[in-house]
């Protein structure tokens, strides 16, 4: 895997696919990995460069305050780097949140903007959320393990924890099965994710955007959708019925066909 200096850490990435590029931004603790079920799909029209974030993955992790800004800069930097003048932009959850600010603060840079179950501004609710998933890491001393005990039920429903525990026991073994985020990295993310306060800057963003999101979503749920599409000029709706905060591991292929669809539309 491929790593490349960008402000004042060394960021790592994976390259796949031939097309238009698409840099693909993961979401809380997650490495590049996270997209795996994408890429096989976008990487058939896209060249695909998925990234772990300052703080994840094999990228540095080094201390002081981060932020959805931050990252957003690390992301304008990786692209000069690479020499990527412009790219569709897509992310889930923090990683939407670091798109907004990648589209609003670099609005030449970004072809397409995707932003998945992301939200403007960190409310009491989601910092309650991800404050206990702070408390839980800690107590477990383990990242990975506090992802799955404690992230996981806020991404699937009780519907497919129901119907398929087989698969939830799959997704579990995956995240035991890639680099373990330090607890000290997370807090940090964590605490960029409790910060996170894109509304005032989100009538910059010119790209033409897809928003969605999980109808059953609570944590970024909803409450958050008229918020983004009335001030996100170029922008369109998609609710995902089934799905709670995760779509895209919960009806990938509904996923995959839909944010493909809105890609390709804007691709050329």
């Amino acid at each position: 895997m491929p790593k490349v200096k960008v402000n004042d850490i060394n960021m790592n990435y994976e390259k796949q696919g031939a097309g238009e590029p698409l840099i693909l931004i993961p979401f809380t603790t997650a490495d590049n990995a996270c997209y795996a079920f994408q890429v096989p799909e976008y990487s058939k029209h896209f060249t695909c460069f998925s990234v772990d974030p300052r703080g994840a993955g094999e990228t540095d992790k080094p201390e002081g305050n981060y932020s959805t800004e931050l990252f957003a800069d690390d992301i304008a930097g990786f692209m000069q780097a690479v020499g990527i003048e412009k790219a569709h932009i897509a992310g889930v959850s923090l990683g939407a949140a670091i798109g907004m600010w990648l589209g609003a603060k670099y609005p030449d840079k970004v072809k397409s903007l995707s932003l998945h179950s992301g939200w403007t501004k960190t409310d009491l609710f989601l910092k309650t959320v991800v404050e206990g998933w702070q408390v839980m890491a800690r107590a477990l001393g383990s990242v990975p393990e506090m992802v799955i005990k404690g992230i996981f039920p806020w991404c699937f429903t009780p519907e497919l924890y129901a119907a398929r525990p087989d698969y939830i026991n799959a997704l579990s073994d995956f995240v035991r099965g890639r680099p373990a985020q330090p607890l000290d990295a997370f807090i940090r993310q964590s605490n960029a994710v409790i910060a996170h306060d894109c509304e005032s800057q989100l009538g910059k963003i010119k790209a033409p955007t897809q928003i969605t999101f999980g109808r059953h979503d609570m944590v970024t749920s909803t409450r958050f959708a008229d918020r983004m599409k009335n001030n996100i000029k170029n922008s369109e709706l998609l609710i995902f019925e089934d799905c709670s905060h995760a779509g895209l591991y919960e009806k990938t292929e509904e996923f995959n066909q839909r944010t493909l669809e809105f890609l390709k539309r804007h691709s050329g």
